[in-house]
C-alpha cells in the first residue's frame, strides 16, 4: 500500500522541471516515458500511465509504467468508455478501491490491467479542455488518501502544461502530442453574412507558461498577491468611475468580481497549489480549468454566471501575472478574424472595421454583439464549439457567415474552394453595382422600393453606395447598448441630427429604444424572466419607464431641428399600446413648440408589426397610424412558436410556407383597405427569393442590410411578379406546404441565378 505520507508533489515536481529541461533527440516519448516512471515512483505506485486525446471522441496510451509495453500506442479507449473515458468525458477524477466492481470499468486483456484493484485516475486539463488521462494503479485493494488524488491533479496541470509547450512531440505515433496541429471545421450559427478569409486574432490571447515549475514558492507567492492586488485595484477603479455610480447589472457584475478577488478560499487553493511546487500562473489555471470543468456540469443558470465572473477574473489575473494588455488595445494585422468565448459591443466596436470577421464559442443570433457585427457589415458565426482553445495567434481562418461555418488552419482544397466562393462574390457584387441608380422594377413594371437597415453612424456612408433608397430601420439602441451609463439628451440629438445629414432627402425611419429580452442595457437592472422574448421589452419597457422615452423623442425632435421625422415604435401588440405612445409623442411635440423649439415640417408616427395579434387589431389602428411595417424576425417567429435563437427548430419552418404568405397576404389586405402604407423589415427581405415573394403578394417597400439591396434588385429586374403571384397560389390551391419549390424551380428554368 502506498503510503500517502511519502507523497510530496514537490519532489515529483522537481524531477519532472529536471526532465523538461533535459535536451536531447526523440525526447517527446522518452521524456514521457521518464515521467511516468517518475510519478510511479513518486506515488509509490505499480502502475503509471498516461493517455493522451488523439481526437474528440478518442484516447490513446501513449506511455506506461507498469502495464505491457507493448500495448504503447495499440490501445485506444472512446471517450465515456471505460474507467478512463469516463474521466476523459466528465472532466472529474475517479478514485476506487476495487476497478473491477466499478460502475463502466472494461478491462484491455493487451494492457495486463486486471491484475490490479486500486485505480486513481485524474483528467489532464487545460483551461477546461480535457488532454487525456493519468492513471495509477496498485494490485492491492485500497483507496487512495486525498493527498495522493491532490497530488496527481498537480501533476497533471504540470503534464498539461508541458503538452501544451510541445514537450512530448516525436516522430511517429507521437505525433499525436503536438497541439494546435492540422485542420479544424467548426459548425456554428449564423450571426451576420458573408464570407471572409484571414488570419486569428484571440481576443483573450493564449498564455503558455515555459517555466510551469518553480522552486521558490515564497517568490511566487508574492507575485501571486502583488498580481492580485493589481487586480482588486482595477476593479476599484472601474466601480468608483464616475460614470458606474447608478446602480444596475454592470455594478453587479463587478461586485462580484470584487467578491472572488477577496475570496479567501479561491486565493487560499491557488497558494497550496504554489506551495506544492507550480508557478503562479500555473496556480491560477488550474484553478481556472477546474471552474471552467464545473460550469460544463452545473444547469443552474445563475451559478454558470457566477462561474462565468470567476472565469474572466481569472484571465486578468493571469494577464498581470504575464504583463500583458487586453486584446483590442493592440495592433492587429490585415485581414483580422477575432476569435473569442464572447465579446460585448463596445469591445467589438473599439476594433471596428479592422476587422474582417468575428467568430465566438457562445452569443446568440440577438445579442450585442450580433447586432454591431451587422452594422459594421462583417461576418459573423457564433456557437462555434472549443474555437478559442483550437485557435492560435495568426493561424489561417475561413469563416463562412452564409452557412455558419469554421475552418481553422484549412487545407489547401478547402482554401481553393473558399476563394473560389469569394470571388464569385466579388464578381456578383460588381455586377450589382452597376444597378446602383437604377430602379428595383420587374419585368411587368412593378417598382418596389428598396431600403436598408441601420444601428450606427458608420453605417450611413453605405446609403448612396448600396442604391437604397431610404433608410427603413435605424435601431437607435445600438447608442445605449454599447455605453456604461445612459447617453445624455443633446448627445442622442446631435447624433440624430448628423444621420439626417448623412441621409440628405432620403427618407429615415427612427425606431425607438428596443431593449429587454437578450438585449440588456449594462447599467439597467436585468429581470429575471422565463420567456425574456415574451416578456418585458421594446414598448412594454418604455411605456412603464416613460422617463428614458420621454427624453429619447426630445432628442428625436430636437434633432430633426425642423425637418420632416419618422419615427416607429417597436413591439406594439395592441392599439391602446400605439396610442399611449403616439399620445407621448404628441405631448413632446406641444412642449417643443411651447418652449420655442422648431418642430417637425412633418411628423409619421407609425408601428412595427412583431405580433400576429397586431394584425387583427380593431380598425382604429389602421386610421390612426402612418404607417406599418413588418417586423419579420419577431413575426415569423411568433406565428409559428419557433425561437429564433434555437437551432433545434429555428430553420424547420419556411418564410414561404403557404399558411405564412396567407397571413401575410391578410395584413396587406388590411392596410390598403385604409390606405395604410406598408413595409417588410428584416433578414428574410434581404433574400432574392423570399423578397421576389413578398413583393409578389402585394409589399412595395422592403428593408434589409445594405449588401442585399443588389442582390434583391437584380433579381427583381429579372421576373414578371405576376407570374410569381400565379406560383404561389398554385402552390396553396394544390395544398403544397411551401411555395419555394414551385418559385425555385420556375426560377431554374427561366434561367434566373438565386
Amino acid at each position: 500500500m502506498p503510503d500517502s505520507k511519502a507523497v510530496d508533489s514537490r519532489t515529483i515536481l522537481t524531477r519532472l522541471r529536471e526532465v523538461l529541461s533535459e535536451p536531447g533527440q526523440g525526447q517527446g516519448q522518452e521524456r514521457l516515458d521518464r515521467i511516468v516512471k517518475l510519478i510511479a515512483n513518486g506515488i509509490v505506485a505499480e502502475v503509471c500511465s498516461v493517455y493522451l486525446k488523439r481526437d474528440d471522441d478518442t484516447l490513446e496510451l501513449c506511455a506506461t509504467q507498469g502495464l505491457n509495453a507493448d500495448s504503447v500506442h495499440r490501445t485506444w479507449l472512446r471517450r465515456g468508455q471505460g474507467l478512463v473515458g469516463r474521466i476523459a468525458d466528465r472532466a472529474e477524477p475517479i478514485n476506487t478501491a476495487d476497478a473491477a466492481n466499478t460502475s463502466g470499468y472494461m478491462p484491455i486483456p493487451s494492457t495486463g490491467e486486471e491484475v490490479f484493484s486500486a485505480f486513481l485516475g485524474v483528467p489532464i486539463l487545460r483551461l477546461g479542455e480535457v488532454l487525456g488521462v493519468l492513471v495509477v494503479q496498485n494490485r492491492q485493494n485500497h483507496e487512495y488518501s486525498d493527498d495522493v488524488i491532490y497530488a496527481l491533479e498537480v501533476v497533471a496541470m504540470v503534464i498539461a502544461e508541458m503538452a501544451e509547450l510541445g514537450a512530448f512531440v516525436g516522430p511517429g505515433p507521437m505525433e499525436i502530442a503536438r497541439q494546435h496541429r492540422g485542420s479544424v471545421f467548426a459548425r456554428g450559427l449564423q450571426g451576420q453574412e458573408g464570407v471572409a478569409e484571414g488570419v486569428v486574432v484571440l481576443h483573450e490571447p493564449h498564455i503558455v507558461v515555459s517555466q510551469p515549475i518553480s522552486d521558490d514558492p515564497e517568490h511566487e507567492t508574492r507575485r501571486l498577491h502583488q498580481a492580485l492586488d493589481a487586480l482588486r485595484s482595477e476593479v476599484d477603479e472601474m466601480l468608483s468611475a464616475d460614470y458606474l455610480t447608478a446602480k444596475g447589472e454592470h455594478r453587479d457584475v463587478l461586485n462580484s468580481y470584487k467578491m472572488f478577488a477577496n475570496n479567501k478560499g479561491w486565493i487560499r487553493r491557488m497558494e497550496v497549489s504554489i506551495q506544492s511546487g507550480l508557478a503562479a500562473e500555473v496556480a491560477v489555471e488550474k484553478e481556472q480549468s477546474d471552474t471552467r470543468a464545473r460550469m460544463s456540469r452545473i444547469a443552474d443558470a445563475y451559478i454558470r454566471e457566477r462561474l462565468h465572473d470567476l472565469d474572466d477574473l481569472s484571465n486578468r489575473l493571469l494577464r498581470l501575472l504575464a504583463g500583458m494588455e487586453a486584446g483590442s488595445g493592440r495592433d492587429i494585422p490585415e485581414n483580422a478574424i477575432l476569435v473569442a468565448r464572447n465579446i460585448g459591443p463596445a469591445e467589438l466596436l473599439d476594433y471596428g472595421r479592422k476587422l474582417s470577421g468575428v467568430v465566438l464559442e457562445e452569443g446568440s443570433v440577438g445579442s450585442h454583439a450580433a447586432i454591431v457585427a451587422r452594422a459594421l457589415a462583417i461576418p459573423l458565426v457564433i456557437h462555434a464549439r472549443r474555437i478559442t482553445r483550437e485557435a492560435q495567434n495568426g493561424d489561417h481562418i475561413l469563416v463562412d457567415g452564409d452557412q455558419g461555418l469554421v475552418h481553422l488552419r484549412p487545407e489547401e482544397t478547402v482554401a481553393k474552394a473558399f476563394r473560389e466562393k469569394i470571388e464569385m462574390l466579388t464578381v456578383a457584387q460588381e455586377k450589382y453595382a452597376t444597378l446602383r441608380d437604377k430602379p428595383a422594377k420587374s419585368r411587368d413594371g412593378i417598382t418596389i422600393d428598396l431600403h436598408m437597415n441601420a444601428g450606427l453612424m458608420a453605417d450611413l456612408p453605405s446609403l448612396p453606395k448600396c442604391g437604397a433608397t431610404g433608410v427603413g430601420l435605424y435601431r437607435t439602441e445600438l447608442q445605449f447598448l454599447i455605453r456604461a451609463n445612459m447617453p445624455r439628451r443633446s448627445d442622442l440629438a446631435a447624433l440624430y441630427s448628423r444621420i439626417l445629414n448623412a441621409a440628405g432627402d432620403k427618407p429615415v425611419v427612427f425606431r425607438t429604444l428596443d431593449i429587454g429580452s437578450d438585449k440588456v442595457l449594462p447599467y439597467m437592472n436585468r429581470v429575471e424572466e422565463p420567456n425574456p422574448a415574451l416578456g418585458w421589452r421594446a414598448i412594454r419597457l418604455s411605456l412603464d419607464r416613460q422617463g428614458v422615452m420621454r427624453m429619447q423623442l426630445q432628442a428625436l425632435l430636437r434633432g430633426a431641428n425642423g425637418r420632416p421625422l419618422t419615427v416607429m415604435f417597436p413591439f406594439i401588440s395592441q392599439v391602446s399600446e400605439f396610442e399611449t405612445a403616439r399620445g407621448l409623442m404628441l405631448r413632446e411635440v406641444d412642449r417643443e413648440a411651447a418652449l420655442g423649439h422648431p418642430i417637425p415640417e412633418t411628423l409619421r408616427i407609425g408601428t412595427m408589426m412583431e405580433t400576429p395579434s397586431l394584425a387583427y387589431a380593431p380598425d382604429k389602428l389602421f386610421k390612426i397610424t402612418d404607417f406599418i411595417s413588418v417586423g419579420g424576425n419577431d413575426l415569423k417567429q411568433f406565428f409559428f412558436a419557433a425561437d429564433r435563437e434555437n437551432e433545434l427548430v429555428r430553420r424547420r419552418y419556411d418564410s414561404l410556407s403557404t399558411s405564412y404568405l396567407s397571413f401575410l397576404e391578410r395584413i396587406i389586405l388590411r392596410c390598403r383597405e385604409f390606405d395604410t402604407p406598408l413595409s417588410f423589415c428584416g433578414e428574410d427581405a434581404g433574400r432574392p427569393v423570399e423578397a421576389l415573394a413578398f413583393s409578389a403578394i402585394g409589399f412595395r417597400t422592403l428593408s434589409m442590410r445594405p449588401a442585399s439591396i443588389g442582390p434583391v434588385k437584380a433579381m427583381l429586374r429579372q421576373v414578371e411578379l405576376e407570374q410569381v403571384r400565379e406560383l404561389i397560389e398554385g402552390a396553396r390551391y394544390d395544398g403544397a406546404e411551401s411555395a419555394r419549390d414551385a418559385i425555385e424551380g420556375w426560377l431554374t428554368h427561366s434561367g434566373v441565378r438565386f
